[in-house]
């Protein structure tokens, strides 16, 4: 018998942004498919509009697995996280060993297919494509919450879209001009006013 699928079920479990209070609870797992769907979307925009090559198909898996160690660890938040380079490098090593875990849990015959997504290539293109996919979904969370009269995000709105134009990436300035005000909206207003 082989666990690794019933730990990834157990992704919806752990929740994000647990020292915030927030209106609606997010856990990792509907965080990642958010994040799969973004970095689907900033690869396509990278290969379409700005003739990159990334590997749009790689992106998608990539974040499908990039929270996948914290069903052992659970969520760190990020200040804590990011505190000090000790901490940082600390809680790396302790991702990498959860990650590692886990691959013992599948067949051996699976364990190299799927080693390539628990473990990515960090200095790819497409791993650059999911970091910039994860923060982006951060944001929309902290514009969902600021929609619902929520106010404890909003450092965390800031500091984060200062964080995605530093990154210097023009797929994630075209979603941030295309896509971006969207959310902001109401479903009446998403459906141009029709109503019941």
């Amino acid at each position: 018998m082989y666990n690794f699928y019933a730990f990834m079920d157990r992704m919806k479990y752990i929740r994000r942004w647990s020292l915030m209070r927030s209106v609606r609870d997010e856990n990792i797992m509907e965080h990642s498919q958010q994040v799969a769907m973004l970095a689907h979307a900033l690869a396509i925009i990278n290969n379409k509009i700005y003739n990159g090559t990334v590997d749009a198909e790689k992106c998608v898996m990539y974040a499908v697995y990039h929270e996948c160690a914290e069903v052992l660890t659970g969520d760190l938040p990020t200040p804590i996280k990011y505190f000090n380079k000790s901490i940082q490098g600390a809680y790396k090593g302790l991702e990498d060993e959860a990650c590692n875990k886990l691959l013992t849990m599948l067949p051996p015959e699976l364990v190299g297919e799927i080693t390539t997504y628990v473990k990515p290539d960090t200095e790819s293109a497409e791993h650059k494509i999911v970091k910039a996919a994860d923060r982006l979904a951060a944001y929309i969370k902290c514009l969902e919450e600021h929609r619902c009269g929520n106010t404890e995000f909003e450092k965390a709105k800031k500091s984060i879209e200062a964080g995605l134009h530093a990154r210097n990436m023009p797929e994630v300035e075209y979603f941030m001009k295309n896509f971006i005000k969207s959310f902001y909206l109401t479903l009446d207003e998403l459906e141009g006013g029709m109503t019941d």
